[in-house]
């Protein structure tokens, strides 16, 4: 059995979030607290749940630092087929720290 705290709740210490989080998708998405080991699949993900909810524009911040993120993210909407483009954020919407991507719209099903 896991280690339990002393203060009577049921949080199980070796895993303190046993259920999914449910985050909003809008059109910017902020991986400064997704882990580098999971950039790729969130990214993957997000583009797919974003395009579903109709956005033409999505903006991906990934940080400037030396620029290692900029790359994974722009090499996944390289091979994204409803991505049509992208490019640096505007200086007031992160600059190098961010990446503008431009989605098709997807086709309705009838």
């Amino acid at each position: 059995m896991a280690d339990q705290p002393d203060d009577g709740s049921d949080l199980d210490l070796d895993n303190p979030f046993p259920d999914p989080v449910d985050i909003e998708i809008t059109d910017v998405f902020d991986l400064h607290t997704i882990p580098p080991r999971d950039v790729k699949r969130v990214v993957e993900e997000y583009l797919v749940l974003a395009r579903e909810k109709g956005f033409r524009n999505v903006r991906i911040i990934h940080g400037k630092g030396v620029g290692v993120q900029r790359e994974t993210v722009r090499s996944i909407l390289a091979r994204t087929p409803f991505v049509t483009g992208w490019t640096d954020a505007p200086p007031e919407a992160g600059g190098l720290g961010a990446t503008i991507a431009s989605l098709t719209i997807r086709a309705r099903e009838f």
